[in-house]
């Protein structure tokens, strides 16, 4: 077996400090180096291991795809060691340092913002940064640790894991169905008698087709829509206002729907569900600061 020695860590921690500030001169103030280190330290680790790590104009730097797999392949291996060694000492594994998820926006704006004060009373040595985004992007050149989005997972070498099912259901507030009647079938939807709001999906740039589950049945109609949004918020917004109705997640609006803000229609189509997804770079070593953000995620819905 090869014997570990500190040249083979050389400048791994400098290639990282620049991936997560994605620049050298910001690579340099967080290592209290000087820009010309930070060169000299990459340009070291690049020829050692025979790639070339980032590719860098005067105003962007980016990982390479060979710089890009070796990330991936041994920034999970240093979290690996660094828990373990901070543990040794201790034999406790804390969760604590700079948490950067890649976020959902309706899941940061209806659930897990809201939420989010229970588990940052319960990590203090955790700074968190949420970024919502639309779509998924490059998780490990933007220096995210974990994303979570809603949706079934496109092929990727990331990890993704399921962590819950909401339902979906057809909703209209009080204010439209005086207006416009309480329609009792789906397919109703489609005949041009019901203003609905349509949501544009980011990946494909269409409108989500509208599905109704009712156990192993299941019905799609393309509803006719006097208005088409991209963003959660407005879907929400117009669908209480009155304007339409829409498609929505049960998990963040029961307090709407206990209040009588929004009805839920077609009661016989219950079963559509939609999953959320996490996504991090390796199954293996899950840092602790991850799997605590993970395991709360999921214990939303217990």
């Amino acid at each position: 077996m090869r014997a570990l020695s500190s040249q083979l860590l050389e400048g791994v921690d400098v290639m990282a400090a620049v991936v997560d500030t994605r620049s050298f001169n910001g690579a340099a103030e967080v290592l209290d180096m000087s820009q010309s280190g930070v060169s000299r330290a990459v340009a070291r680790l690049e020829a050692r291991l025979g790639i070339r790590i980032f590719e860098r104009t005067t105003r962007s730097v980016r990982l390479t795809d060979e710089g890009r797999h070796f990330y991936e392949q041994v920034m999970p291996l240093l979290a690996a060691l660094s828990e373990a060694t901070g543990s040794a000492a201790s034999h406790v594994r804390k969760v604590q340092g700079r948490l950067r998820i890649n976020i959902d926006p309706l899941f940061a704006r209806f659930i897990l913002g809201p939420r989010l004060g229970t588990f940052m009373d319960s990590h203090p040595e955790l700074d968190i940064e949420l970024r919502t985004r639309e779509d998924l992007g490059d998780l490990v050149a933007d220096g995210f640790d974990v994303a979570l989005r809603f949706g079934h997972p496109q092929p990727s070498s990331l990890v993704a894991r399921k962590l819950f099912d909401t339902r979906v259901f057809a909703m209209a507030a009080p204010a439209y169905l005086e207006r416009y009647g309480h329609p009792v079938d789906p397919t109703e939807l489609e005949n041009g008698s019901h203003r609905c709001i349509l949501f544009r999906e980011p990946v494909t740039g269409r409108p989500f087709p509208w599905e109704f589950h009712q156990r192993k049945k299941k019905l799609i109609v393309k509803p006719q829509g006097a208005l088409t949004v991209n963003d959660p918020g407005t879907l929400y917004s117009t669908c209480l206002a009155g304007l339409g109705i829409a498609q929505l997640f049960e998990l963040g609006l029961e307090q709407y729907i206990t209040s009588g803000q929004l009805i839920r229609l077609f009661p016989d189509w219950p079963d559509h569900r939609f999953p959320l997804y996490a996504y991090y770079p390796s199954r293996h070593h899950v840092p602790a600061k991850t799997r605590a953000l993970l395991d709360f995620v999921e214990s939303l819905v217990r």
